[in-house]
């Protein structure tokens, strides 16, 4: 009796299983595997989902107790203004004035929380990214808590300047993409004011759960950073993100 034919030897299944890119996705046919033409569509709805779906603000206000909070909008009147036109999200609303206004001024950190072009990713882990941060920044003294719709990062340096802060940090959903549709990321900026550039702020991005940076560790780097920036007295450029700095306590080093 002849010997039963070995299975086929997947050569990707190692690389794929190191990343999540689509790699090795075989064929069937003149066509892909049905498998990875669904899940490749699956994908793609949930990308423009999370584009599409609008933030839901009280739960988020909700979840961002016992912090205090302020409401505000950028100047886009709607998502697909805001889609269509950048601009308009990096700006206030005329209505936001008031809001913004009311509050005491002059703090060392002001949060920004805002939709960007996920508002999965902030309906996610804004809140817990937060709490994770305040209990790393006790030293400092941080404004209200300002939930921003239709919002670009350029937001916050208007936000910052109103509030009279000397670092914004905004906490944004990232463009989804077609392996994480709820990455979160971390815009800060030393002395906001607008016209700021976006070389002038320091990043962290890639704060999920699906193989990204966990709230703990985006928490560090942010206290990390807060604390160089507000030695050096600037962010951007001129700012390293040493994560050694963090775990073995080295200076804060400036790139020339």
């Amino acid at each position: 009796m002849a010997d039963p034919v070995s299975p086929a030897i997947d050569a990707w299944a190692a690389m794929r299983a190191a990343t999540s890119a689509r790699i090795g996705l075989g064929r069937s046919g003149d066509a892909m595997p049905l498998n990875a033409v669904l899940e490749f569509q699956h994908a793609h709805a949930k990308a423009r989902d999370a584009v599409h779906t609008p933030l839901d603000v009280d739960a988020l206000e909700e979840a961002l107790k016992p912090h205090e909070t302020i409401h505000v909008e950028s100047s886009a009147p709607d998502r697909a203004t805001y889609l269509r036109r950048p601009d308009l999200g990096r700006r206030l609303s005329d209505q936001a004035s008031p809001e913004l206004d009311a509050v005491e001024k002059g703090y060392d950190v002001a949060f920004v929380v805002a939709d960007g072009l996920s508002a999965f990713a902030v309906q996610t882990h804004a809140a817990p990214l937060v709490h994770a941060c305040m209990t790393r920044m006790t030293e400092f003294r941080v404004a209200p808590i300002v939930v921003a719709r239709q919002a670009r990062v350029a937001l916050g340096d208007d936000v910052g300047e109103r509030l009279q802060a000397k670092i914004v940090a905004v906490l944004i959903g990232e463009r989804p993409g077609l392996s994480v549709a709820e990455s979160l990321g971390v815009y800060l900026t030393y002395d906001p004011r607008r016209g700021r550039r976006d070389s002038e702020r320091n990043c962290i991005s890639n704060i999920h759960r699906l193989g990204g940076l966990s709230y703990d560790l985006a928490a560090d780097k942010l206290a990390w950073l807060v604390n160089a920036a507000v030695k050096l007295q600037l962010t951007g450029v001129g700012l390293k993100d040493d994560m050694a700095a963090i775990a073995g306590g080295e200076a804060v080093k400036e790139i020339g």
